[in-house]
């Protein structure tokens, strides 16, 4: 586990030691070109008037791409970034946003004032990074939402050959309740009674253009090889009311229990924390122990059961942070937000490859 400490007088760039200069990591890069606000989703750029988008760096982006449609629901989007061309298949980074399955969506996150900026620039880096939409609890609940999850990773993973990416290297991505969603997609690897019914995607979200599915989709895996996971929920059961709230979250519309009273197993299905076993991947837990929204308890809990099942984890604790890493001050805030973006890029150059130089 890390405290990290410091946070106010963070460098990102490049770094001195002992007069000599050394390289940024792709972390560092990304980070320093980020922009952070106080709040939120506050002050939030929507640069995507167009269906396709040329970014600093080369980087690509196609945006609402329909990978599922399911009869009587919106169609299931994904924006996707693609690095310059050149090299082999790449890592395949999946980001999921949070919003409390109930709002959110993949252009947000945190406090992040462009976040298409900042995963183009994690694209810049070597990687493929796609941002995906799923159904909200108001729309359908519980397994709704990690079912559009997994059909998103084998939709990539399906049309791997046509954007370039690396199938035995897909990192998941997530921030609160994408987070949770994120960590039980990555724990759930070949769990049947999460696995995502199969129904055709259309490529433009126009029902009068429809495609059948791609080739060999029911055959395309929704495991991950690294999770990255941002103040998540991991585990309902134990899951305790937020320091400063009064929400009770048993009585969430994501898990359809509609009394304070919640079956046992309705409480153990979606907990990420359920499936751990020594086959995961590695993870990357980052919590504020400040945060009102999410206890910290639920990532030092979940850390340790997948350290308990000799599963490689790593855990930041941030001292005084609240959730979506808002700070006491502006400042705080920014330069908490950078550090730990950094940290969990850095974290997927390691445990994917670098996606610029390859394995």
């Amino acid at each position: 586990m890390t405290m990290w400490k410091g946070l106010s007088g963070l460098a990102l760039g490049i770094l001195a030691w002992g007069g000599v200069a050394l390289a940024e990591t792709p972390g560092e890069r990304v980070a320093g070109q980020a922009v952070v606000n106080y709040r939120i989703f506050g002050d939030v750029h929507e640069p995507w008037p167009e269906r396709r988008h040329t970014f600093t760096g080369g980087v690509t982006g196609l945006a609402d791409i329909t990978y599922s449609t399911i009869a009587g629901y919106r169609p299931m989007k994904l924006d996707l970034y693609l690095p310059p061309p050149g090299g082999g298949p790449r890592p395949l980074i999946v980001y999921i946003h949070g919003g409390g399955w109930m709002g959110g969506g993949p252009r947000l996150s945190a406090a992040f004032a462009n976040w298409p900026e900042v995963l183009a620039s994690v694209a810049a880096e070597g990687f493929v990074v796609a941002s995906v939409a799923y159904r909200f609890a108001g729309e359908e609940p519980f397994p709704a939402a990690i079912h559009d999850v997994k059909t998103a990773i084998r939709f990539l993973r399906a049309h791997a050959h046509r954007w370039g990416i690396d199938r035995e290297r897909v990192g998941l991505w997530g921030a609160s309740s994408g987070g949770q969603l994120a960590a039980l997609a990555g724990t759930s690897c070949g769990v049947e009674a999460l696995a995502p019914p199969v129904v055709a995607p259309r490529m433009n979200a126009n029902v009068e253009q429809p495609i059948s599915p791609p080739a060999g989709l029911l055959q395309q895996s929704d495991c991950a090889q690294a999770v990255a996971a941002w103040y998540g929920i991991f585990d309902f059961a134990t899951l305790r009311r937020p320091p400063a709230g009064t929400t009770n979250h048993r009585e969430h519309p994501y898990l359809n229990c509609g009394s304070a009273t919640c079956p046992e197993e309705r409480l153990n299905t979606p907990s990420p924390a359920h499936y751990v076993d020594r086959s995961d991947p590695p993870f990357l837990l980052i919590h504020g122990d400040a945060d009102r929204t999410v206890p910290v308890a639920q990532s030092q809990e979940f850390h340790q059961r997948l350290r308990t099942a000799s599963v490689a984890a790593d855990l930041v604790i941030l001292p005084g942070i609240d959730h979506s890493f808002i700070g006491g001050s502006h400042d705080q805030t920014r330069d908490t937000s950078r550090a730990m973006l950094a940290r969990t890029l850095d974290f997927f150059a390691t445990t994917l490859g670098s996606g610029r130089s390859g394995r």
